[in-house]
C-alpha cells in the first residue's frame, strides 16, 4: 500500500488513539452481571460497536424503551472510569507527525460526546474534529461516521486513511471507500504494530495534503 495519496487520517478512539480497553471491559462485565448476560458473550461483540447495537444483539426481546435504558446504564458505567485510560503507544508521536506534515485528522467513535471527550482528555488528546454516535443515524459498521468526518475535513474519503483496532470499524472504513490501517493483528490495507509505525511510514512517504 502506498501512503503518497493520503490527504487525511480518520481515527477510531477506544483501542486506537486511547488505551481504554480495561475500562471498556470492566463496564461491560458489570453491565452483563446486572442484566444477567454472559460477560464473555458481551465482550465478544461489544468492542467498536455502539452500545445500543450491542445490547440489541444480546437482548433482542427488549422493547425500545428498555433497550434505551440498558444502553444508558452501560454508558453510565464508563463515564467516570478513567483511572487507567491513557494514550496508546505512539499516539502522540503520530499526531505530532500529522501536524508537521500538514495532514488533517478526525476521531470517529461509537462513544457519545461526553465519554469521548472524557477519554480523549485523560489521554491528553484534543481532536480537531470529533464525530460521535450522537452525530450519526447509524453507527459502525455503517460508513456514515467516516463519511461525515471526511466531509467535515473537506477531504474526499477515497484519500482518507481509517485507523482502527476492531473489525466492525474496518468494515465501516472499507464501506466508506477509505484506505484502512489495522491494529491488533487485524487485516487492513496496512497492518500496524502501533501508531508509531504509522508515524514513521507517513514521514518517510511523500504526501499530498
Amino acid at each position: 500500500m502506498t501512503l503518497a495519496g493520503i490527504g487525511a487520517v480518520l481515527f477510531d478512539m477506544d483501542g486506537t488513539l486511547v488505551d481504554s480497553d480495561a475500562a471498556v471491559e470492566r463496564a461491560w462485565e458489570r453491565w452483563a452481571v446486572e442484566y444477567t448476560v454472559d460477560p464473555a458473550a458481551a465482550l465478544a461483540i461489544a468492542h467498536g460497536s455502539p452500545a445500543d447495537r450491542t445490547i440489541r444483539r444480546l437482548l433482542p426481546a427488549l422493547d425500545d424503551s428498555a433497550a434505551a435504558a440498558a444502553a444508558a446504564r452501560q454508558l453510565s458505567l464508563q463515564y467516570d472510569d478513567l483511572s487507567d485510560v491513557t494514550a496508546t503507544v505512539g499516539a502522540h508521536d503520530l499526531l505530532s507527525a500529522l501536524a508537521r506534515l500538514g495532514l488533517p485528522w478526525a476521531v470517529v467513535t461509537s462513544a457519545d460526546a461526553r465519554l469521548a471527550e472524557a477519554r480523549l482528555g485523560a489521554a491528553g488528546i484534543v481532536a480537531p474534529v470529533l464525530v460521535t454516535v450522537e452525530d450519526v443515524r447509524v453507527g459502525k459498521p455503517d460508513p456514515e461516521g467516516y463519511l461525515r468526518a471526511a466531509a467535515l475535513l473537506g477531504v474526499p474519503v477515497t484519500r482518507c486513511l481509517v485507523v482502527e483496532d476492531a473489525e466492525v470499524g474496518l468494515r465501516a472504513g472499507r464501506a466508506a471507500g477509505a484506505m484502512t490501517a489495522a491494529l491488533k493483528g487485524l487485516d487492513g490495507d496496512l497492518r500496524l504494530a502501533d501508531l508509531a509505525q504509522l508515524a514513521r511510514h507517513l514521514q518517510s512517504t511523500p504526501t499530498t495534503p
